[in-house]
């Protein structure tokens, strides 16, 4: 093809260059506009934040997340405790025995219902 062949389409591909580029400035106002709204920080060509907040708020946030920090990591602690008592009646060997007795206990009756099959009383 040659570039005469390009000529009746080149008011198309102007024209969607301008269209591409105008939706791309309308999407970038778009976003701009939802994070003012919506309270998110804006941000500048490299990334520095255009709109700090102040240094109330900032400290306020910090005291709330240390909070939620330390009620978060008593939890989690106590879940610890918990766990590890869970697994000490598991791995225990009087738990072990329990299952043993209740194997036998079964074992036996199996016998004795068997003994009376044959004797004819079952």
């Amino acid at each position: 093809m040659e570039a005469v062949d390009f000529l009746p389409y080149l008011g198309w591909i102007i024209g969607g260059a301008f269209v591409l580029g105008a939706a791309g400035i309308v999407t970038s106002f778009q976003t701009t506009r939802m994070k003012i709204k919506n309270g998110y920080p804006l941000e500048g060509m490299w990334g520095q934040s255009l709109k700090p907040g102040s240094d109330a708020q900032n400290a306020q946030r910090v005291t709330l997340l240390t909070q939620e920090n330390a009620e978060l990591r008593a939890e989690l602690g106590s879940l610890k405790d918990r766990m590890a008592n869970v697994e000490r009646i598991v791995t225990d060997g009087g738990y072990h025995l329990g299952a043993e007795i209740d194997a036998l206990r079964d074992s036996v009756r199996d016998r004795a219902l068997s003994n009376l099959k044959d004797k004819g009383e079952a």
